[in-house]
């Protein structure tokens, strides 16, 4: 039996069923996010809505609840060490795969180094810390640095024209050690707990855990590279090349507009069908960050204006049929969700149709009144 070729087109539409992006699941928040190997939650407001337009009459309050009060999600370290939504029946999975990662070579400068025996004094102390309540990042640095020494509290560290304190260096370590997530915000003030007070749990084995990150990402973003899933996970091609090797009996090769790339083994049901309607994703959703080729998704105009120097995530995205096909720009005021939508090409009038639906469909997720201009967005990246 030959490669298996795929066509982009079948490829498009399997992802978009996959991430909820076809049709809306009827599940809940902690499926969908499971489905997206990971929700990107820096800006957090960004990360419920992701969540909330793959769900079935969900609301950025459903997300909310999730997070907060059934603990079905946590928000914590993910991926290239950025801010995610997991499952909570999946973290000791991510902490025991994120920790085995090899680490970058340290920039930064002697003063502000920590020796080995330090960092797991910190994290130790972290985890102690937050075994009981929640904390803001000050009262758990008065914790971290009875619990270790002065040395901890230096302030060493540029931050916004000042310095943070040494320990800071060592918050996504903690969470990559499976000790330390975000809590509810306390007014505007970020808290930090631990997760094993709501979601007791054992670390997997190494081998195991990033075994199943592969995995994740294959179903979610297959087929793939190693290059691909170096970049999605912030890794050297060296390392995920590595791993993709070690991983060769369970994986299978096919053949994605004329490339080699790679699947889970067996995971090769793909449809005839091709995508098909508007969806409006919001910043860094999973969707456009994690799917390559990336000069497949955004196509043509797409590469200079839905992206920021090749970088995905800078702009919310117009999908047109599962492909990148404009930018659009939020503004809440009052009760009004201003949205101003620049497709890259004339719109026919049913995707027009199709548009007024989604931006009736992202008005309820913030709970307001959406209206919709279509024209040129004029501010910036992150705006």
């Amino acid at each position: 039996m030959g490669v298996l070729e795929l066509s982009w087109e079948s490829v498009v539409a399997r992802r978009m069923a996959r991430h909820h992006l076809s049709v809306p699941s009827a599940g809940g928040a902690a499926d969908v996010v499971r489905a997206m190997a990971g929700a990107h939650a820096q800006v957090l407001s960004a990360g419920e809505i992701s969540v909330a337009l793959r769900l079935e009459g969900a609301t950025r309050e459903d997300v909310q609840r999730a997070l907060w009060v059934d603990r079905s999600l946590v928000k914590t370290f993910g991926p290239r060490g950025t801010v995610h939504l997991l499952p909570t029946d999946e973290l000791a999975s991510w902490v025991s795969g994120l920790s085995a990662l090899p680490r970058p070579r340290s920039s930064v400068s002697q003063e502000m180094r920590m020796t080995p025996e330090q960092i797991d004094q910190v994290i130790a102390a972290i985890g102690e810390a937050l075994a009981d309540d929640d904390l803001t990042v000050d009262e758990l640095g008065d914790e971290v640095v009875g619990r270790t020494g002065s040395w901890a509290g230096d302030l060493v560290m540029p931050a916004f024209q000042t310095y943070w304190p040494r320990w800071r260096q060592t918050i996504s370590d903690a969470a990559n050690a499976g000790v330390l997530c975000y809590g509810p915000n306390r007014g505007r003030n970020t808290t930090y707990t631990n997760p094993h007070r709501f979601a007791p749990f054992k670390p997997e084995s190494t081998e195991r855990a990033l075994t199943a990150i592969v995995r994740r990402f294959l179903w979610s973003y297959g087929p793939a590279t190693p290059q691909h899933f170096a970049r999605w996970l912030s890794i050297s091609p060296a390392s995920a090349t590595k791993l993709f090797s070690s991983l060769a009996g369970e994986l299978e090769e096919v053949v994605l507009n004329g490339q080699s790339a790679f699947l889970v083994r067996g995971d090769t049901d793909f449809t005839a069908e091709p995508a098909r309607g508007i969806r409006l994703l919001p910043y860094f959703d999973a969707y456009g960050v994690g799917s390559h080729p990336r000069e497949l998704l955004f196509p043509g105009k797409a590469w200079d204006r839905a992206l920021a120097r090749g970088q995905a995530g800078n702009y919310p995205l117009l999908l047109i049929d599962g492909i990148v096909g404009g930018v659009w720009h939020q503004r809440r005021s009052g009760s009004k969700l201003h949205l101003t939508v620049e497709p890259l090409r004339t719109l026919k009038a049913a995707q027009c149709r199709q548009l007024d639906a989604e931006a009736g469909r992202l008005g309820a997720i913030v709970g307001a009144t959406p209206v919709l201009t279509i024209g040129e967005v004029t501010v910036g990246a992150h705006a």
